[in-house]
């Protein structure tokens, strides 16, 4: 179900691992409530370890009761391996997957994601999860995770490090992924930086409405990676 979601996004070449129940249970110790991490709308979230890889990752375990359908539970279940020693993504597969998350957004408070509002309250609205996916766009879009303590200690929070950078339209490029070896499209990267700092706002009635991101996401979504780098339509 997941890797035809993926799919239908437009890239045949996105491949998801999919794995059974039983892996989930083992690799949660069955679901063990000392690995709870969160709640969310459709259900619980555990931390785990997958495989021999000792991968830890988050198993959202989905609550049927009062499910309108998949897309909402899907864009939890795909995540991004960074790992550079991969074929990194091309900048559409990139909006590719931003567009399918946004339109199906509903996300955990997990450390590094939640909004300013619900680390003071503990209260989730519609503005913290286009604050989380703001988070999410971010790391997309930057190649870094949102808390790596590898990198020196000015650039180990994501946000704290990417912030500044948003005043000056000049320092956009910076944001983006090293590996794309700036084969964008200027201005998509500029409107895709626009977006992450409007989501990213402190004040939560100051960000967009998600259904404006899926808007400016839609048109991200069609514009081919192939222009020069460098150029700007501008």
């Amino acid at each position: 179900m997941v890797a035809d979601e993926v799919l239908k996004q437009g890239n045949s070449e996105i491949v998801a691992e999919v794995y059974t129940f039983q892996d989930l249970a083992h690799a949660t110790e069955n679901f063990n409530p000392d690995l709870l991490v969160g709640k969310g709308g459709f259900g619980r979230v555990y931390k785990a370890h997958l495989g021999d890889r000792n991968k830890i990752v988050a198993v959202k375990q989905l609550d049927m009761i009062g499910v309108q359908g998949n897309p909402e539970f899907l864009a939890e279940v795909l995540t991004l391996d960074l790992d550079e020693s991969k074929t990194p993504l091309d900048w559409h597969t990139r909006m590719m997957i931003a567009k399918g998350v946004a339109k199906g957004l509903e996300v955990m408070g997990t450390y590094g994601y939640s909004s300013p509002e619900y680390a003071m309250t503990g209260e989730l609205t519609t503005k913290s999860d286009v604050y989380s996916f703001g988070v999410v766009f971010l790391e997309l879009i930057s190649g870094r995770r949102v808390i790596d303590d590898k990198r020196p200690p000015e650039e180990q929070n994501l946000i704290m490090w990417a912030k500044p950078l948003f005043k000056d339209k000049s320092k956009f490029p910076m944001v983006a992924d090293p590996l794309l070896n700036e084969n964008y499209p200027v201005m998509c990267l500029n409107q895709a930086v626009a977006i992450i700092a409007m989501c990213l706002q402190e004040e939560a009635i100051t960000r967009p409405y998600m259904s404006d991101v899926v808007v400016a996401l839609d048109y991200l979504a069609t514009v081919p990676d192939n222009q020069e780098p460098g150029h700007s339509d501008e």
